[in-house]
């Protein structure tokens, strides 16, 4: 790691969370395939973590806002384990329940952005429905391990930068 200086760490992590996003965006678009509102919820944090990286990236050269950056990007990291996990867990469960219990504040979030900005944030799926699966796995489990890895790499970015 010493071969790259902490703000191209933070400028590739804050690029990988934005392809992720964009991946998501057109997956959707051309695929057709229909987002639920956690895969909604999914893309907007994955375009969180990008612009927090980026920031970080190109403007934090203080030890102390790296750090900080590290670990609020571990925390978003985090929030999206738990929507992922749960997308995961309901799609192998769907009796367990649904998406959302009577309409949380989130859902009224991802809706109201699937109203502004239908290209990048309509819901229109079941969260349920695992749709496509590649190796056995669904989206949702691949966002979980990629949520996983970004925390971690966030928890080794903050401790790094404590020493």
């Amino acid at each position: 790691m010493r071969l790259l200086k902490k703000q191209h760490l933070f400028l590739l992590l804050g690029i990988t969370a934005l392809a992720l996003f964009l991946s998501g965006v057109l997956l959707g678009n051309l695929a057709h395939l229909a987002a639920c509102p956690l895969c909604i919820l999914q893309r907007m944090l994955y375009l969180l973590l990008g612009t927090v990286g980026l920031l970080i990236g190109v403007g934090a050269r203080n030890p102390t806002t790296q750090r900080a950056g590290a670990w609020l990007m571990m925390l978003i990291a985090l929030v999206g384990m738990y929507v992922a996990g749960y997308q995961s867990y309901i799609q192998h469960h769907p009796d367990a329940g649904g998406c959302t219990v009577n309409s949380p504040w989130w859902e009224e979030m991802v809706y109201w952005a699937g109203e502004k900005l239908p290209l990048l944030f309509m819901s229109s799926g079941l969260c349920t429905d695992p749709g496509v699966k590649l190796l056995g796995l669904s989206l949702a489990e691949y966002s979980l391990l990629t949520f996983t890895g970004i925390a971690l790499l966030c928890v080794l970015f903050g401790l790094r930068n404590e020493r």
